[in-house]
């Protein structure tokens, strides 16, 4: 939308007389590509972004945050807008008016939801809807077969959309109604966990691009499966490495050795390392920030191959909840003695094993530790 203040198709009073869609002929633009989007968007081309805003009963100066933090370019004054981008701008001023948002929460909902919505759509375009539209027939263009299968496929992607939308808010609402606090909502006590595919860049240069590609949508994948069935939350992905997080110790630690054990035990995968720190985080629009965050980066940087490293906070978590022992001697002596008195001794699930400190810049001496997980034997795995 173009920040004008003046349009046509407006009289005095500030109603709207929308003109005729345009021809495509005259637009200059594909036939096909017009079809589909009145198909995918269910309206014609109605409005200019002036007469978008004055029919929603929002300035111009709004309707142009609100477009473009959903990431749509500036169309200047052109006809291009139809009745359901009217009440988009009409529900998001009406949350602002009715006091539910501010007008910057506003403009965050727009940007979070276009960010999210616009990687989805272009991963089914390229992947999914460009694997369906291979001609049937020799002879058929693809051109020919898009629109039926686009047709067939919109209501059923809709409906799973939703579907998923409303899961993922239930599970994220149930988190923030059980924080301690309303400052824990936004800054959390988190695990917060790198991992890393080891010697990418040198891939990158021997690889073709289509094979590239694969493997990193298969670590992509298996990183994404594991992380969401241990209990953990994919934060994003940066192609050849995920971001995540965990609620507490014992879920991150168990997801960065099974991320581990899972590439070692592919041939076709580079080896990997994993770094975790265990701190406060504030998370912004699914994003998180701060220096356990960065702290867990580092980490990562510094980790061997086919290894995970976690700092101090997250080691003496793991050891306040019983997921591992202070040291092996504590373990040790914690056997004999359970054995002395014919009891079992306690169950550890991780070893922890403290490396050389050393300064990491910004973050100060950081103090690492080796995780491992522990045989079932009680000795280190």
């Amino acid at each position: 939308m173009s920040v004008d203040d003046t349009g046509p198709g407006a009289d005095g009073d500030g109603r709207v007389d929308p003109e005729p869609a345009p021809d495509s002929a005259d637009s200059g633009e594909d036939p096909l590509a017009l079809r589909l989007e009145g198909l995918i968007l269910g309206a014609e081309r109605r409005y200019t972004p002036f007469q978008a805003a004055r029919s929603a009963g929002v300035s111009m100066e709004l309707a142009s945050r609100f477009w473009r933090a959903m990431g749509f370019a500036d169309i200047g004054q052109a006809r291009a807008l139809t009745e359901a981008d009217v009440l988009a701008l009409r529900r998001l001023a009406g949350l602002v008016e009715a006091g539910l948002l501010s007008e910057a929460m506003a403009v965050q909902v727009a940007r979070s939801t276009g960010q999210t919505t616009a990687r989805l759509a272009e991963w089914q375009i390229d992947s999914f809807l460009e694997g369906l539209t291979e001609p049937p027939e020799p002879g058929m263009t693809r051109t020919e077969v898009t629109y039926p299968i686009v047709e067939l496929l919109l209501p059923e992607l809709q409906e799973f959309l939703v579907y998923v939308w409303r899961r993922q808010l239930a599970a994220s609402a149930g988190r923030v109604v059980q924080a301690a606090d309303d400052e824990e909502m936004v800054d959390r006590r988190l695990a917060v966990g790198f991992a890393d595919l080891v010697g990418f860049t040198r891939l990158t240069r021997r690889m073709e691009e289509e094979e590239l590609g694969e493997l990193v949508e298969a670590f992509e994948t298996t990183a994404a499966d594991l992380v969401a069935a241990r209990g953990g939350r994919l934060i994003k992905t940066l192609g050849d490495e995920v971001l995540y997080a965990a609620d507490d110790a014992g879920t991150a630690a168990e997801i960065a050795l099974l991320l581990v054990e899972t590439m070692a035990n592919d041939e076709t995968m580079p080896e990997l390392r994993v770094g975790i720190a265990f701190g406060t985080v504030t998370t912004r629009m699914g994003d998180v920030f701060g220096s356990t965050v960065n702290l867990a980066s580092r980490l990562t940087s510094i980790a061997p191959r086919d290894a995970v490293l976690v700092d101090a906070a997250l080691a003496e978590e793991l050891i306040r909840t019983q997921d591992a022992p202070a040291s092996e001697a504590v373990a040790a002596e914690e056997a004999a003695a359970a054995e002395k008195a014919g009891e079992d001794p306690p169950s550890y699930r991780f070893a922890l094993q403290p490396m050389w400190q050393r300064p990491v810049r910004g973050l100060g001496v950081v103090e690492p530790w080796l995780l491992t997980r522990r045989g079932d034997d009680g000795d280190e795995g």
